[in-house]
């Protein structure tokens, strides 16, 4: 099956991982192989960048940048317009490569690049809509307004999770908003990568879209940090864990640049006494076991009124029992693997923390073995009754458990919801409009995302997604995300025929 996309997106199973659009360069850097999740068979060995590769793309950069803004604004959407057309046409074999190389659902995997179309079709929309404001002066014959310019190089740093939607809520934006991008992928899942590179150099090459709008280049955490110091990059986008982020954040501000951070989360659903159990269970279970718990919105939590625990818990197990595990490209199975062997020992380790900090668990791990699951990753989704001020709980495992608990108020499961770390994504499940409002309250939910009556997972590209604390505080896809790709401009103009002061200052000569 990989041979034959391979041979779609012109992939080669030794080739370079360093692009600068339509053209390849002969990389020098260490090889990564790719290994797939889902049967331990590799897929493809990449040659990451160098320091020279890197300094080379990045110069290259430089000059389309001087072009690619000049062109208008609508001229650049339709750029995108047609990259959202090709997916269209790549959305089968795309969908089933990032199945198999990240591992998550072929359903999942189609919905990945879906997500990428959807955000394309929102970039040309946007492309017509980079609007600033109007201001009175106080002056007499003269005029205010603001703009918005693009600001030059966007560096992306994304993650295996998500290995090309993310990557395109960043480029599509900055694409239309006139910056160009250099995309470092995850090491975990470059080959998707490679092949989101070739459908945009193809759409490139047929427009005389400059070479060095769309950049590549494969490292791992030395590529990233390259990114992060480099003062000709004014924005760095980074998705991954808060510590990566906190090393981004930290790196980018001592020089006064620009990071747009997408970091952990640890997300809760509280199911209130009025919930409609039979949505919360769909919600709950989606939320838990989708991406095998490998998304930054997995539901990571569950707080339960205890009024409905023991019947909801009973629901939740018998729905665990019916999950299918098993390679992700047949439709009929609802988890896949996780991503390696590392992430098998940190859920495995988080089982162990369980225990030990006294939880007990509803549903139990463990590792699967036998005839299909012989990559040693796939895991059982489990279940662990626990406090919410278990160490454990305050930190996000990458991996499907799912954390239950019981309250008595809607205020203390506010403040269960709240109290970690992390503020990405939240959800209650009620029918009392009472009880939603005060959730979506100042005083409510401290996420970046709040919902009512869905999960925590599975957020469209027209809202801005992104979340607070330890998350970072990014915003990226919909909305007015598209400001953090753009510097504001401040205009003011006399046309009348004296030069008055602002504040009522006088200044004869």
């Amino acid at each position: 099956m990989t041979d034959d996309i391979l041979k779609i997106f012109n992939i080669s199973t030794t080739g370079s991982g360093v692009s600068t659009g339509q053209h390849w360069l002969p990389a020098n850097g260490a090889p990564i192989t790719s290994v797939s999740p889902v049967d331990n068979k590799e897929i493809a060995t990449v040659k990451s960048a160098t320091r020279e590769d890197y300094d080379q793309v990045v110069a290259v950069a430089q000059e389309a940048f001087k072009v690619w803004r000049t062109w208008p604004a609508p001229k650049r959407g339709e750029i995108v317009r047609q990259i959202g057309e090709a997916l269209r046409g790549h959305k089968e074999h795309l969908g089933k490569l990032v199945s198999y190389e990240m591992g998550k659902s072929l359903q999942e995997g189609y919905g990945e690049v879906q997500e990428m179309i959807d955000i394309c079709d929102f970039a040309v929309g946007l492309s017509r809509q980079l609007h600033g404001l109007t201001m009175h002066s106080e002056r007499p014959g003269h005029r205010m307004y603001e703009q918005w310019h693009p600001l030059g190089i966007t560096g992306i740093i994304t993650a295996f999770n998500f290995p090309v939607a993310v990557w395109s809520w960043n480029t599509m934006l900055a694409w239309v908003c006139g910056d160009v991008c250099i995309w470092k992928p995850s090491e975990k899942t470059p080959v998707t990568a490679l092949a989101c590179q070739h459908i945009a150099a193809q759409v490139f090459a047929a427009n005389n879209v400059p070479e060095g709008v769309s950049c590549l280049v494969t490292g791992g955490r030395e590529t990233g940090e390259w990114l992060a110091h480099d003062k000709r990059i004014p924005l760095v986008s980074a998705t991954g864990s808060t510590r990566m982020g906190k090393a981004v954040g930290a790196a980018v501000g001592e020089r006064l640049g620009r990071s747009l951070l997408e970091l952990g989360g640890n997300n809760a659903i509280i199911i209130t006494a009025d919930a409609d159990l039979d949505m919360a269970l769909i919600g709950a279970v989606f939320g838990a076991v989708g991406t095998a718990g490998q998304r930054c919105t997995s539901t990571r939590r569950l707080i339960i009124h205890e009024s409905v625990y023991d019947n909801f818990i009973a629901r939740l197990a018998r729905a665990y029992s019916q999950l299918r595990i098993g390679n992700p490209l047949d439709e009929h199975n609802h988890v896949g693997p996780l991503i390696d062997r590392a992430a098998v020992e940190a859920y495995l380790g988080a089982i162990e923390q369980v225990k030990q900090q006294g939880g007990h668990f509803v549903v139990e791990g463990g590792v699967l073995t036998g005839p299909g699951y012989e990559s040693g990753c796939y895991v059982k989704p489990c279940i662990a009754a626990v406090e919410n001020t278990y160490d454990i709980v305050q930190h996000e495992t990458f991996a499907p458990i799912l954390y239950v608990m019981k309250y008595q108020t809607l205020e203390e499961a506010i403040a269960m919801q709240n109290d970690v770390p992390q503020g990405l994504s939240s959800a209650i499940m009620t029918l009392n409009l009472r009880e939603a409002e005060r959730f979506l309250s100042h005083a409510g939910s401290d996420c970046g995302i709040a919902n009512v009556n869905i999960g925590t997972s599975g957020a469209e590209i027209g809202g801005a997604f992104g979340g607070e604390k330890e998350t970072g505080g990014g915003r990226e896809s919909g909305s007015d995300a598209w400001k953090a790709y753009m510097r504001r401009q401040t205009n003011t103009i006399n046309y009348s025929t004296s030069l008055p002061l602002a504040q009522g200052i006088k200044f004869d000569i």
